[in-house]
């Protein structure tokens, strides 16, 4: 079978939909290795794949994480790790290199060791008609007037990528939204905004989900219905008020109200009604299939996998792709929306109260719960890598030998 590399940013939202396609793949006997920070390598292993460690450890996120930054860091993250990532890479000699739509320096290594790639989208596929949150706009040109240091460092670490490798195909700025010849993207086609827009090299597979680790000390079985979640996610750093905001509001609708805190201490929150649990992790997709409604930053992964369970949501965006997700959640009639400075207690409670209560927000939900369900997810991700190393005619090719400068 063939050997595929694997590379991304080393963020939950990005790692997690490609774990079960890592496991599909090592499941059908195909050789895969990933590239990824310590944090990720135990989650990594368990799917059968070998751990390629980036150097330098566990690396911190832009702060604050929004595109400008965001931008900097990869291109900083590009150069820093280009050189051991293609030393790893010329060892493993792959058939196919799968990056990260956001991770730039796997699609330059794959251009400078002329190996096929493919993109994971884990959030919307962006183009012209549907342009990306990092791509040049006003809002990008304010911020990068506020922040000359950002704007230097990108400029440095572009024009040094320009220098050393092979970057034909690579975006001049929107590092985020990498494409290739073939492009998976992590949702359906009925959630995709502007779907018609694109070409055939993007497969819109739904959402990758698989077996989690069960937490052996939540209480899953002992949760009262009606069972309402409240969460956002772990790269934004949520207040303690907003989410005691969110518990004070669910708590006189629900039976049982699970607040996941993520980076915030639950003590942090304050006594906090009799019926609600906080913890700072929560095995989502189990709550999520138990759950009635989910107040969630809508974040793709999360926004997926209550799709995919039929739970109708209340967005509150913190940043990133989160307002474009909220949008098409709201045209689809699966949910409703709140600015974070409008989320206090009473706005919140009424909102939840609608979507509890009026029959067409859980139908819409139902809707893209089939959608979601009948993209394929990992197997037809899986499928798709198949059928593109087919193409390329990268399957089960013998290795060659060793090329002068590796010997």
């Amino acid at each position: 079978m063939s050997t595929i590399a694997f590379l991304n940013i080393a963020m939950h939202g990005h790692i997690n939909p490609t774990l079960p396609v890592i496991a599909e793949l090592v499941r059908r006997g195909h050789s895969v290795t990933y590239h990824t920070s310590p944090a990720f390598s135990q989650e990594i292993e368990a799917t059968g794949a070998t751990v390629c460690l980036y150097p330098g450890g566990d690396r911190p996120l832009p702060d604050p994480p929004m595109p400008l930054t965001m931008l900097d860091g990869l291109a900083r993250t590009a150069v820093g790790l280009l050189p051991a990532v293609l030393s790893d890479l010329r060892r493993v000699r792959p058939d196919l290199i799968v990056h990260g739509a956001a991770c730039p320096w796997g699609a330059v290594a794959a251009r400078e060791l002329e190996v096929p790639t493919a993109a994971a989208f884990t959030t919307f596929a962006f183009n012209r008609q549907v342009p990306s949150p990092s791509r040049v706009s006003w809002e990008l040109l304010a911020a990068a007037a506020t922040r000359p240091r950002n704007v230097q460092s990108y400029v440095r670490s572009r024009w040094g990528l320009y220098r050393r490798y092979n970057t034909r195909g690579l975006p001049l700025l929107d590092l985020a939204n990498v494409r290739q010849p073939l492009n998976l993207v992590f949702t359906s086609r009925a959630f995709q905004l502007g779907v018609d827009a694109f070409d055939q090299s993007y497969q819109f597979v739904g959402p990758s989900l698989g077996a989690r680790p069960l937490d052996p000390s939540f209480p899953i079985d002992r949760l009262q219905a009606p069972v309402l979640y409240a969460s956002l996610g772990t790269v934004f750093n949520a207040h303690p008020k907003l989410l005691r905001s969110f518990a004070t509001a669910l708590a006189p609708l629900g039976g049982t109200v699970i607040v996941a805190t993520g980076q915030t201490d639950p003590a942090a929150l304050g006594p906090l009604p009799a019926n609600v649990l906080a913890r700072r992790f929560v095995p989502q997709p189990e709550v999520l299939a138990r759950a009635a409604l989910f107040v969630t930053h809508g974040g793709m992964n999360s926004v997926n996998e209550a799709m995919h369970a039929g739970v109708p949501m209340l967005v509150v965006p913190q940043g990133a792709d989160q307002p474009l997700v909220a949008r098409r959640v709201v045209e689809l009639g699966a949910g409703l929306s709140i600015r974070t400075q409008d989320a206090a207690p009473g706005p919140v409670n009424v909102l939840a109260r609608r979507l509890l209560d009026e029959p067409g927000f859980r139908d819409a939900a139902a809707t893209m719960q089939l959608a979601q369900r009948e993209a394929g997810g990992y197997v037809r991700a899986a499928d798709e890598l198949e059928r593109y190393l087919h193409r390329v005619g990268r399957v089960g090719r013998p290795t060659p030998p060793d090329s002068p400068q590796e010997r």
